[in-house]
Order: structure tokens, then sequence, then C-alpha cells
């Protein structure tokens, strides 16, 4: 029997879109927009932390992504309110013989937060990924993200060696860019296993919050013991952490132990992780 990866070349593309939107009435946050085109949805809105923080979970019903695929995701997060948005597992993308892409764009009212916070990105040996995401703050939103990309199935023998990831991330504030980045890995490329690129790691992740942090929490961070290859350095206005890793838990496991220490510090609430991370 062929397995996904296989068949994804013969498969009919899915174009999707899901459009989501939240406000804040008194003390609670509540979804007031919740439109979706395709294959793209959200369960049902949850209140794990109390009625301020709306989490919801991000669902791809095809459960992964193929040549010619095309996922459009939007978010805004108005005056006051708080969007938690993660997703139920990895999104696998399949190898093919054409591009797939995906783009975020989330907006950030003044008062508001969002956290975005998603399991990893598998990209299979082959696949064509191009991501695209813009974030635009407005005056004081806050924001914490975080990404977490794997390269191929190391555990099953297979290494990135052919196909391409490429990834677009914009973040402005009231129109001014805070951070810039543009990233493209080739299947097989000596970077993969350079020291000045990947040094062989398969798995890299990247955490970016808005705000500053003491440099005495700063150093507690880096004092995290984790089998990653990982630092963080204070912008201003802007924390950026970053990792290597051999296997996409271990990195996730950094991630949310940052996550643990920082969300206190930078948002004023105590991390609790979702439920559905531990399904």
């Amino acid at each position: 029997m062929n397995s996904p990866a296989a068949t994804a070349l013969f498969t009919p593309s899915w174009h999707a879109e899901l459009e989501l939107a939240y406000a804040r009435f008194g003390a609670t946050t509540r979804p007031v927009l919740r439109r979706h085109l395709g294959p793209l949805r959200v369960q049902k809105h949850l209140y794990a932390e109390g009625p301020q923080v709306c989490q919801h979970i991000i669902v791809h019903p095809p459960g992964g992504i193929a040549g010619g695929d095309q996922l459009a995701i939007s978010a805004r997060v108005d005056n006051g309110a708080w969007a938690q948005l993660t997703s139920p597992g990895a999104a696998k993308w399949y190898r093919a013989n054409g591009p797939a892409g995906q783009t975020l764009a989330l907006q950030v009212a003044p008062g508001a937060t969002l956290e975005w916070l998603p399991q990893e990105t598998i990209v299979f040996s082959a696949a064509q990924a191009e991501l695209s995401t813009q974030v635009d703050l407005q005056g004081d939103a806050r924001l914490f993200y975080w990404d977490v990309v794997a390269l191929g199935r190391p555990a099953s023998g297979e290494h990135f060696a052919h196909g391409h990831f490429q990834s677009h991330l914009d973040i402005r504030r009231d129109g001014k860019p805070l951070w810039h980045e543009r990233q493209r890995i080739v299947g097989g490329d000596g970077l993969l296993d350079s020291p000045i690129g990947l040094d062989g790691h398969p798995v890299f992740a990247t955490l970016l919050a808005t705000g500053e942090i003491s440099a005495e929490l700063l150093e507690h961070c880096r004092a995290l013991e984790h089998p990653v290859r990982g630092d963080l350095t204070q912008l201003p206005g802007l924390l950026v952490a970053r990792c290597l890793a051999s296997e996409a838990l271990l990195a996730r496991a950094w991630l949310i132990d940052l996550w643990r220490l920082l969300r206190p510090a930078l948002l004023g609430r105590e991390a609790v992780p979702p439920r559905i991370w531990n399904t």
C-alpha cells in the first residue's frame, strides 16, 4: 500500500481559507468572526484560563499539504482582547512536483494580545513548501509567536535531500518594521551540514515575543538544561530565541519551558499549556 507521501503527487490540490476575529466584551474575549472556505476549521473555543483568554485550535482535516495546495489564514484581535491559537498536531508538507503555500496574516490592536503557538511543521524530502507570514501590531499590542520546522524524517531514515523550504516573516508595529526575515533551504544543500548553517540538525525553531525582560530572567532562560543548541537575544522591544535540535519534540519542549518563564514576565499571566499538547 502506498504511503500518503507517495500518493500526494496524484492528490487534487486544496485551496482553503480561514478568517478569524476576536473582541473584548467586559472581561471576556469572544470570537466575532469565523469564516472558512475549504478544509480549514477551528474547533470550539475554550477558556482554560478563564474568560479573558480565548483559545482556538486550528484544524486542517486533510492532515497534510501536497503540491498545489494553498492555505490562507488570517486572524484579527481587537482592542483589549486576548487570543491564543494552536494546532492539534504537526503540519506535514508532502513531496510534490510543484510548490504548496501558506499565507498567514495576523493583526493585533492596541491593548490586545495574540499568542501564536502551533505545533511543529514537518517538511518531507522533495516537498516544495513556501510560507509567508505578516504580523501587524498597533500601539501597545503584544505578541508571543513561535514556529518549529523539521526537515525530512530522520527517524524513518529520510533526510532532506530534495525540494525546498522557504519562509518570509515580517512583523511591524504601527507600520514600522520590527522583524524582517527571509529563509530558503534547498534539499541536499551543503548548508544543511555546515557549521555556519544547520550543522547537521534537521530541526530549527524560533520564538519571538514583544517586550523586554530583565538581565536576570534572560540568564535564567539561557541556563535551561535541554538537549538543544539554543540561545536568546534581547532586542529593543523584541525578544528572540532560536535553537537547533535533533528532534522536533526536543525543540518544542525548549520553547514550552521558555514560554513558562517568559509569559508571566511579558504578558502578566502564568503559563497554562493547552490540553491538546498532551494528546
